[in-house]
């Protein structure tokens, strides 16, 4: 993108009063596709006519859309996004359905069985922005949600997300700053954890590689370092039933569904031609019934 400041006026008396056309034309000229587009949210997030003109730099400098604005739009969710913040990708979203889709499959087969179940018990790890659990909590009913990152500033994001609606959210590494009282608890586990490879990493679009965490980006040389720690120690924390969901990509499925089998969930693989979305899905058995169960 280009550096140089946008020819847009600052004295007008509102946003709405500059030229729609010197938005669309100073962020085209910067290489944004979605020109029109952006202007829109831009005009109509702008407080002030100098609001506008200091978001367009922004945006013309290279900083992604969604920490431009302070939001992103998931699932049909207004997720506050801090500069330095990863960004929920529109492909996550098909994690946060498949995760609900669980959560409803396993509520119905209680419902069917006769069970009488406690709140849902969500656990988000490489929680980011808060995205995935607040999705979570805003499309099923009694969620105990759990989140947990490893970046401070993705803490303080995903808790403005999520702390309203009930969500704790953690900072540390994986599992490690989470409640005990969780083991063998946890109905879903949901994680889109780093899958880049690292020697891909300068592939990435500018906007990803220079104004997002590394440690969200990278996942080791094969990507799947990350990856592998959440499976191996899934097992630990869901209960019987329950199932861990993972992000990945449609050529790292294969690997991912290994390590699932050799975590002794049972695996299985969703995807989305239409976001090129792949999630693996391990679920944990259920534990054997007794003679009168």
């Amino acid at each position: 993108m280009s550096v140089s400041p946008s020819p847009l006026p600052r004295s007008a008396a509102s946003p709405e009063a500059l030229s729609r056309s010197l938005v669309v034309t100073a962020l085209r000229a910067a290489g944004c596709v979605f020109a029109e587009d952006e202007a829109q949210l831009l005009i109509s997030t702008a407080q002030t006519p100098a609001d506008l003109a200091a978001m367009v730099d922004r945006r013309v400098a290279g900083l992604p859309l969604e920490h431009v604005l302070g939001w992103a739009e998931f699932c049909g969710l207004r997720i506050t996004v801090d500069p330095g913040v990863f960004v929920p990708r529109r492909r996550t979203e098909f994690l946060a359905h498949q995760a609900v889709a669980v959560a409803r499959q396993a509520a119905d087969q209680a419902d069917r069985a006769g069970r009488v179940r406690p709140r849902t018990v969500v656990v988000d790890l490489c929680c980011g922005s808060g995205a995935v659990g607040a999705t979570l909590i805003a499309a099923l009913d009694g969620v105990e949600l759990h989140a947990v990152d490893i970046d401070p500033a993705e803490v303080r994001c995903a808790h403005r997300n999520v702390a309203a609606a009930g969500g704790q959210v953690y900072e540390g590494d994986l599992y490690e700053p989470l409640p005990a009282t969780l083991r063998g608890r946890v109905d879903v586990l949901v994680a889109c954890a780093p899958y880049v490879p690292t020697e891909a990493i300068g592939l990435l679009p500018p906007e990803a590689r220079i104004h997002e965490p590394r440690v969200a980006l990278d996942g080791g040389a094969d990507g799947l370092d990350v990856v592998r720690r959440v499976i191996a120690e899934a097992p630990l924390w869901l209960a019987p039933d329950g199932s861990l969901l993972v992000e990945t990509s449609e050529r790292q499925a294969p690997r991912t569904v290994e390590a699932v089998a050799r975590a002794g969930l049972i695996p299985r693989v969703a995807g989305s031609d239409e976001l090129n979305a792949t999630v693996v899905i391990g679920t944990r058995p259920a534990l054997p019934r007794g003679p009168g169960g």
